[in-house]
């Protein structure tokens, strides 16, 4: 079961908190589309899903605010997520709610917020919700829980988030790649 602070933040946060998520496993179109949950059996989907909370978010509605501090990431179950970075002076690339510099369009099946789960620094962007959202919310209180209780699950959830953040590493440098190539032309 979430844990009741992990509750009381989203709740803060303004999202509709709906429950422990239970059985991701009834959700075959996320298991098969979610990087995530691509090499999970329907039964540790829902021994992970027992652990993470599920919310509800409207269109417009705030996420993750950038640089706030917190300790979860999100699975998201339904809808689509902007992911942008506030504008820096003199930026041009505004296509963000608010003015920011819109860095992604996350669908469903999508994580978001793992980073700061992992090492408790300051949210690196914000995402909002551009349809109506639903979210499985896990915390890192509930990943230690799992490593302990159910290790192999525990296991296979952290080489599939190290190979998410690997891909991202690698999609981040690809693209710094092609920006120093074209400024040196």
């Amino acid at each position: 079961m979430p844990g009741h602070a992990l509750e009381q933040a989203m709740r803060d946060a303004g999202l509709e908190v709906l429950g422990p998520c239970q059985r991701l496993s009834a959700m075959p179109e996320l298991l098969h589309r979610s990087q995530l949950l691509q090499d999970f059996t329907a039964a540790e989907a829902d021994i992970l899903g027992t652990l993470m909370l599920h919310v509800r978010a409207t269109p417009g509605q705030l996420l993750i605010q950038e640089g706030a501090s917190s300790d979860w990431m999100m699975l998201l179950l339904r809808g689509t997520v902007d992911v942008g970075k506030r504008k820096v002076d003199g930026e041009a690339d505004t296509d963000g709610p608010g003015g920011n510099t819109r860095l992604a369009v996350l669908p469903a099946g999508s994580v978001l917020g793992e980073m700061s789960m992992f090492d408790g620094e300051p949210r690196y962007a914000s995402c909002w919700a551009l349809s109506e959202v639903e979210a499985a919310v896990l915390d890192r209180a509930a990943v230690a829980r799992l490593i302990v209780a159910k290790p192999e699950v525990g296991a296979k959830l952290l080489v599939k988030l190290t190979q998410l953040l690997a891909q991202r590493l690698r999609n981040t440098s690809s693209q710094l790649v092609r920006v120093l190539r074209s400024k040196a032309v």
